[in-house]
């Protein structure tokens, strides 16, 4: 078995494009890079690499379990130091939704329910959130088709993180650490 190195973006790269229960690094990487698979090929695991880490290596293969046995959960793939260097409140707002739409694609659309007294939050267009309200400020939430309202106090970005977190299956508890990464 080799092990190779490497930064952060490309691990959360390879345990995001998780398909399947217990599906390999090597299996997922194959697949990404359209290459066959033969029975004679050794798995390799990749390991992860962050330069000022102190704590054993852990492969990504065994992230990538990890991830795929705890349905897809948003605390395997958020990076704690990316999201430090995330400009304000309205660039970490971003990046945790960001993330919350990477683990969960397929259910994310349920953001759209979540709505104010008179205003709605989340949107498919940008249009649709300057239609309903004035100075919503919308802005995409990266690498997906959602907008959202981000002209808010960071009061009400947080309940929109605790909502969408609950939305999204996780617990009370879970769903309070992720609003208070903001």
């Amino acid at each position: 078995m080799k092990k190779i190195e490497i930064d952060d973006e490309l691990y959360q790269y390879i345990a995001s494009n998780t398909q399947s229960i217990g599906e390999s690094a090597s299996q997922i990487l194959r697949r990404l890079l359209n290459l066959s698979s033969e029975n004679s090929v050794h798995v390799n695991s990749v390991a992860e690499s962050k330069t000022e880490q102190v704590e054993p290596v852990k492969t990504t293969e065994e992230a990538v379990t990890n991830v795929s046995k705890s349905s897809a959960n948003v605390f395997n793939i958020l990076n704690k130091e990316e999201l430090a260097m995330q400009k304000g409140v309205v660039g970490r707002f971003l990046f945790i939704l960001s993330a919350l739409h990477r683990t969960h694609k397929s259910a994310f659309k349920t953001v759209l329910d979540i709505k104010g007294r008179d205003r709605i939050y989340f949107a498919t267009s940008k249009d649709a959130l300057l239609e309903s309200g004035s100075s919503m400020n919308p802005k995409n939430i990266l690498d997906s088709e959602y907008w959202v309202m981000t002209n808010s106090n960071t009061t009400r970005k947080k309940m929109m993180l605790h909502e969408v977190a609950l939305g999204l299956g996780y617990n009370e508890a879970q769903a309070e650490t992720i609003r208070d990464y903001l």
